[in-house]
């Protein structure tokens, strides 16, 4: 750190670098543009379909529900803590076009509106796909996209209850081949077009899902049934089973003993709604999606629904790799700032990942970062005569797979740091470790005069 900042690292306080993040926020937009520009220049990126999502991000940080930090779904399963969303659009390439901090209690189908017009103010009016997941538009949203003077086109996904209503209007229509594994059914009603896709590699996998909770399910029910155990605690057990079981404990039909009864298996029974399960498999590894774009083609729109996988990997990334988390902050535009700087990581992990891509197709950010890690920076202190130390930074020659990144990325060496005089003349008695941002490590040894 104080080689970055130019400074001892002895006099920078951490408070001081806290309030630094202060004067981040006003430059948001501004920077956003210009690194679309930047992508735009560097690999050609285009910004015409834009996949958008939400995630959530806990807080350890006492006192709760102050500002945004509220209570709210977590998809980190942690309810017990306050939190925020995050809501993120990103090119299928994965080139993030802005991002928004949102209270933790935002209701997903509330954020869209202003997305929409943030995104034409910044960057003007242009004819762009919006790709989401089922639950962020409303209907109100969608006639509104349908209406504009200028075309503001969808691709949304819609929750699978929507296909009990169109099951019939379906039916007459033909599959159609769109992929080696994909097929589509086509409905045009009202300027929309309703899309059935059908995926047969989703298919086993939601199949084998089902198959292997519903058989874990019966093994317990039947436990369940030689157990002796009272009917109160039947009713947990039975609460625990339909948690883990999730919707696979539709398909089963129980009968609960009556107070005051033994649990036998006359008393407490069960059985497999059939005909609730051939409905299920009938509509496993189906899709149902609405779109617009009515002239598009249906392979290209299942492209577009698929690469929503984009955003998830956004944030993964973020909350994995670039580690977003613990945040402590308490103040709304702290932690606004914390997760700007966290996405500016996220920005530097997308260049290399294209940068990398030109060279060598498999090779990923992480690997790079973790060949780069073995690259460390030693401090050499050497007491002077006078109470003062000389302090030599000096980082290690890179060895031959490292000289081969740095040539295929054009990326060069810094001069060796010049040395510099330290006033202060304390000195740890141990060596000590300062982990960096990037994982690196940069050792601090400290050399004293022998006795002779």
């Amino acid at each position: 750190m104080g080689d970055l900042l130019g400074e001892d690292v002895e006099v920078i306080s951490k408070d001081t670098l806290y309030r630094c993040l202060d004067h981040l926020l006003p430059h948001k937009k501004e920077l956003f543009s210009y690194l679309t520009q930047r992508w735009r220049s560097l690999f050609h990126a285009r910004f015409d379909i834009l996949l958008y999502d939400l995630t959530s991000t806990y807080f350890e940080s006492d006192p709760t529900g102050i500002g945004k930090r509220q209570f709210g779904y977590s998809r980190d399963k942690r309810s017990d803590c306050v939190q925020i969303v995050l809501a993120l659009i990103v090119t299928p390439e994965g080139f993030p076009l802005a991002y928004e901090v949102l209270a933790g209690n935002t209701s997903d189908k509330t954020t869209l509106g202003d997305f929409l017009q943030s995104i034409e103010a910044q960057y003007g009016q242009a004819q762009r796909t919006w790709v989401m997941d089922r639950g962020i538009p409303t209907e109100e949203i969608l006639q509104t996209m349908r209406n504009s003077s200028r075309p503001i086109f969808y691709l949304v996904g819609t929750p699978k209850g929507k296909l009990s209503k169109l099951e019939q209007a379906f039916l007459d229509k033909p599959w159609k081949q769109v992929r080696d594994e994909v097929q589509v059914r086509l409905l045009p009603q009202d300027r929309e077009l309703y899309i059935l896709a059908r995926s047969t590699r989703r298919m086993h996998k939601e199949r084998a899902m089902r198959q292997r909770r519903l058989k874990t399910l019966w093994s317990r029910l039947k436990e369940l049934q030689t157990q002796k155990i009272t009917r109160d605690t039947l009713l947990l057990k039975l609460g625990a089973a339909k948690k883990e079981a999730g919707r696979v404990y539709a398909l089963v039909d129980i009968g609960l003993p009556k107070p005051g009864q033994t649990i036998n298996s006359e008393t407490f029974t069960f059985r497999l709604r059939k005909e609730k399960l051939r409905e299920v498999r009938k509509r496993e590894g189906c899709y149902l999606l609405r779109s617009n774009l009515v002239d598009q083609d249906p392979a290209q729109l299942w492209q577009y629904y698929m690469q929503l996988t984009e955003v998830e990997q956004a944030f993964k990334e973020l909350k994995g790799d670039l580690a977003i988390r613990p945040i402590y902050h308490q103040l709304d535009t702290r932690i606004e700032a914390h997760i700007f700087v966290a996405f500016l990581a996220y920005c530097l992990q997308v260049t290399l990942k294209f940068q990398a891509q030109q060279k060598a197709s498999g090779l990923t950010p992480r690997a790079i970062l973790e060949k780069f890690a073995a690259q460390q920076m030693l401090d050499v202190h050497l007491p002077t005569t006078d109470g003062r130390r000389l302090i030599l930074s000096r980082y290690t020659q890179p060895d031959q797979d490292q000289r081969l990144l740095l040539h295929q990325l054009k990326l060069t060496l810094p001069k060796q740091p010049p040395p510099r005089l330290a006033v202060t003349p304390v000195i740890p008695e141990e060596p000590f470790v300062v982990p960096t941002f990037l994982s690196q490590e940069r050792k601090i040894r400290h050399l004293r005069p022998q006795n002779r």
